[in-house]
């Protein structure tokens, strides 16, 4: 009996590691994802979040000292 239980559990874990995915990056970068979300009827507001979009992504911003905000 426990021998069909052991080989019940490592079939499983066989179908199981099979159906895992894995994510891969699709090279968006920081700007592109912040600046994807600026979409807005009033062209000032739109280009006051792209330039906030490009100070928070700009290469001389570390990313221990970056926030969110």
């Amino acid at each position: 009996m426990e021998k069909k239980t052991m080989i019940a559990v490592l079939l499983l874990l066989i179908v199981s590691s099979n159906e895992l995915t894995r994510v891969e990056s699709q090279g968006v970068g920081c700007y592109d994802s912040c600046s994807t979300g600026c979409v807005n009827r009033d062209t000032r507001l739109m280009q006051r979040c792209d330039r906030k979009c490009q100070i928070r992504c700009s290469p001389d911003r570390s990313v221990t000292g970056a926030h969110l905000d």
